[in-house]
């Protein structure tokens, strides 16, 4: 990494969907876990699953599985708190769909995780650093996840990241933050310099929202990155999703996440 008085800005990436396509492999894995538990009574589709990331609250795949069957059994007239659902039995077998059978050994991971698409390139990295981008990963995953993706697939070094173990979910902005804090410390003199989230739901843009106003006297700037499943999508379809990531806060809606050059950035923070 560049000397900090070099810097220009820093920017923050969620992961999924930003840097790897989890279109069959998180999604999937909500979908399967999702009609395991209703009885194979309902298997989520993709819009279904996009209504409930709409909503801002449901960054957390597993919870997002076990509102899902909750609500399938409110529909056939039963009240949630009447429903035999135990959340570490959602986990478990969430896991062991998208993981697989060794669930803590990533080394004997052969699930849905191994066939994820890369969205990104380590060299894009390395182009931001020559350009003097600090950057770091604020993400709703694992860290197991995060750092599978991010050191064995992309081979980046010892990356900064804040995970699902050591922040609160989104959108609270608290993670954000705390990659910021080890980007530029507070009274570093550098308080000044643009901080730009990068993620691809409308949680990610509402956390950016909320940083500016919980964390003020910083420079916040929330760029939405549409999912491959969007980008693939009919035109009204991806209008919608777009709109909705700028109501929830995105400064700018790109449609792939290497889009976001040191140019881009430079072009953001001057207009």
């Amino acid at each position: 990494m560049t000397s900090s008085a070099a810097l220009r800005a820093i920017a923050v990436f969620d992961i999924d969907g930003v840097l790897r396509d989890v279109g069959n492999s998180y999604r999937r894995a909500l979908a399967d876990t999702v009609e395991e538990f209703t009885g194979g009574g309902y298997r989520p589709s993709t819009e279904d699953i996009d209504r409930l990331k709409g909503e801002g609250i449901w960054n957390n795949d597993w919870e997002g599985s076990q509102e899902l069957v909750y609500r399938y059994f409110e529909a056939q007239g039963k009240r949630r708190e009447t429903v035999a659902l135990d959340y570490d039995d959602i986990v478990e077998f969430f896991q062991g769909r998208y993981r697989g059978p060794h669930p803590t050994d990533p080394n004997q991971w052969t699930g849905y995780i191994t066939q994820e698409p890369l969205l990104v390139e380590k060299s894009y990295f390395e182009n931001l650093t020559r350009d003097r981008i600090a950057w770091g990963f604020f993400s709703g995953a694992t860290r197991g996840s995060a750092n599978f993706v991010l050191q064995r697939r992309l081979g980046l070094r010892a990356p900064l990241l804040v995970a699902m173990e050591d922040a609160p979910g989104k959108p609270d902005p608290t993670g954000l933050m705390q990659v910021a804090d080890q980007l530029i410390p507070r009274g570093s003199g550098l308080d000044g310099l643009p901080i730009i989230y990068v993620g691809d739901t409308v949680a990610d843009m509402q956390t950016v929202a909320r940083a500016k106003t919980a964390y003020a006297q910083r420079w916040w700037l929330g760029i939405g990155v549409l999912p491959p499943h969007i980008v693939a999508s009919d035109d009204a379809y991806r209008a919608d999703y777009h709109d909705a990531l700028k109501r929830a806060g995105a400064d700018r809606v790109i449609s792939r996440v290497t889009e976001l050059t040191a140019d881009y950035i430079q072009a953001l923070i001057q207009a």
